[in-house]
Order: structure tokens, then sequence, then C-alpha cells
């Protein structure tokens, strides 16, 4: 059973909210601005919180980290209100755990019925790249890298794939003021999230974290720096960019990774004013660019787990150009596209860059 509403959650006249135990899923996103509370105060001020599913690492924590909860704990629940900021990217930590919530919950005779509280996706409705075409991660939906869909719609997708049968509601974006007044990375949905333009580089630059390239986890600007200690950043030969696309030759210290400590060399992407960043294929034609200019240049077996695409995986081991690639990709959003439409819950619909 699904049902899309257009009330608060604290509204939501539910039985199982109102009386029953609850838990709350949720990271420092689910404050509301407008009330001057947490989504697990409302709960805590009815008397019937249940139990706490945060992020195992503190706030803005430097460790990567993920919410860890048991079957044995959602049994003990009659309601689960999720309340996460998604980042439009099918790899992202905080949505693979809430898609394994789902899939744990389908594997239960008996359980507590789940609300998501929707937010909407700091990255838009552009879309990036394809669904996986080979066994990838059992816990991320098959999604396009960049999908263009809130996480209510998300859960919707991948609550029918998996042919789940408990109760999923999801209450709109658009229920809360806050959402209204409270911009979507004004609190960081994650310690390697830190502002508004990180997301439209993570989709393609959160692929370098599988590769010898560091994407600056680790300094103040995530995604948008990448570099290595043996990369040579001179300004006579800077790497390909897209139109509208400026590397800018820099240094940086990272304080964790593969070079915590160590002076990388590398870019930083600019962006000119309103441009559409097609993140994916940029990476991509630099990963090929650095693989044909440096020898100490390597990508691991996890980074094409990860992309899950044999065209893509095929462009990044030099067997076919970029032409070969960028036209497989742009037939893939389009398949994407229509996919994502049926799941949509607002009037905006997923794109594609032009």
């Amino acid at each position: 059973m699904f049902s899309f509403r257009t009330t608060p959650i604290a509204d939501q006249p539910d039985r199982c909210l109102i009386q029953g135990r609850v838990g709350c899923f949720c990271t420092p996103n689910c404050f509301d601005v407008t009330t001057g509370k947490y989504l697990f105060d409302i709960f805590a001020e009815r008397g019937n919180l249940a139990r706490v599913f945060a992020p195992s690492q503190s706030e803005l924590s430097k460790m990567g980290c993920h919410i860890t909860f048991s079957q044995e704990e959602l049994e003990e629940l009659d309601a689960v209100v999720v309340e996460i900021q998604d980042v439009g990217s099918r790899y992202f930590g905080f949505t693979r755990d809430v898609m394994r919530l789902l899939s744990v919950r389908a594997r239960m005779v008996e359980g507590p019925s789940i609300y998501i509280v929707d937010h909407f996706n700091p990255a838009g409705r552009i879309v990036e790249g394809s669904m996986p075409a080979v066994e990838s991660d059992i816990w991320t939906p098959k999604v396009a890298h960049r999908h263009g869909l809130t996480l209510g719609e998300l859960a919707n997708l991948y609550v029918g794939e998996i042919d789940a049968k408990y109760p999923l509601h999801v209450i709109s974006a658009f229920a809360s003021p806050s959402n209204r007044v409270l911009l979507p990375w004004m609190i960081a949905p994650a310690a390697d999230i830190p502002g508004m333009f990180t997301c439209l580089m993570y989709s393609g630059g959160s692929l370098w974290n599988k590769t010898s390239i560091c994407p600056g986890i680790g300094t103040t600007r995530p995604y948008e720096v990448f570099g290595a200690p043996y990369l040579h950043n001179d300004t006579a030969a800077l790497p390909p960019a897209p139109e509208g696309v400026v590397l800018r030759p820099c240094s940086f210290v990272p304080s964790e990774g593969i070079y915590a400590g160590q002076k990388c060399f590398g870019y930083q992407i600019i962006l000119s004013e309103g441009e559409q960043y097609h993140s994916l294929l940029h990476t991509l034609r630099l990963m090929r660019y650095f693989a044909e200019h440096y020898s100490q240049f390597e990508i691991t077996p996890q980074l094409l787990s990860k992309v899950a695409d044999p065209v893509i995986e095929e462009y990044l081991k030099g067997g076919i150009t970029f032409d070969i690639v960028q036209e497989h990709v742009k037939a893939e959003e389009q398949k994407w596209i229509r996919k994502a439409k049926r799941y949509v819950l607002y009037d905006d619909v997923p794109v594609r860059i032009k």
C-alpha cells in the first residue's frame, strides 16, 4: 500500500504514529526551522518515541558513517519515520541505508509501517548516466548515476522493484514550510557534502574514491578539487574540460584518505554561471586522460562495480572512443527518464543535459 500525503508528519492521524512505538531513522536534516525541533522531538513529546536510528559518527565527522540497525530492532516498532537529505546520486551512503531498511522490512512477515518525510533533491531533476547493467551493490537501487528523483520517489521505486507489500507513505516536500525556508544544503547532508555545488559534482566526482586520485576528501572542497602527489598540474597542458568549465591548477593537503598529510597537485572545477555540468562524463574523460598520461594512475575493481556498465568500463580501459560512450550514456539517460517518470510525485520531471 502506497500513499502520498500533503500534510506534515506531525499532523498525520495514523494510530501507529499517535499511539504506537515509533522509530526515527534520520540525520541532522530532520531539523525543522519553523518549529525549532527535530523529527524525533515530535514523538518524544507524545511519549511514544521508541528508538532513534542516527549516523554512527558525530555530525560532520571526517569519518565515513552509516545508519545501522537490525531486524530485531525493527520488530519492536509499529512505525519507522525516515528523514534524511538525499543528494541525487545512487552512491550516497545514507540513501543506501534507507534502501537497506526497505529491503529488511520486506523480509519481515509483520513489521512497522514506513513513512518517508520527503525533501527536494539539491542536485535538481538533471539526469546523468545509466542504470546498473551488471550486478552491483545489493542496496543500490537500479537508477541512473544521477537520478533526478527525491528520496520519496526513490523509495517508491525501490519498494516496487523488490515487490514489497508493506505500507509505504511519503510526506510531500511541500507539506512543511521548513522546506520553503531551509535550502537543502544549509544543513550538510553528510561530512563530504558541505555545500550547494558539491551535489552537482558528486555523481562523477565520487568515483575518484576508487582510483589513485584523491577527490578532495579531507579538504574544504570535496569533489570540487581532485589531485594526487604524482600529478603535474602546470597550465601548459590542461586536462580536457567541456565548454563552460574551467580547471584551475591548485594544490591541497587532505586530512584523510590515501594521501592524508601529503601534498597533492591537481585542479579545482569551476563552473560558469548557469552552466549545466555533466559530472559523470567529464570525470570519465579525465580518468581516461590520466590513464594515458600517468603510469601511476590506477582504477580498482570496486570502481567498475560501482559504475556497473560494460560500455563505460570498456571506455575506461581504452577500448572505445569518447563519442561512443557519450552516445551510449545519452541513450541510457533517455531510457532511465522513461522509467523514472512513472514514480514522479511532483509537477516537474527528470530531464537530461542537452
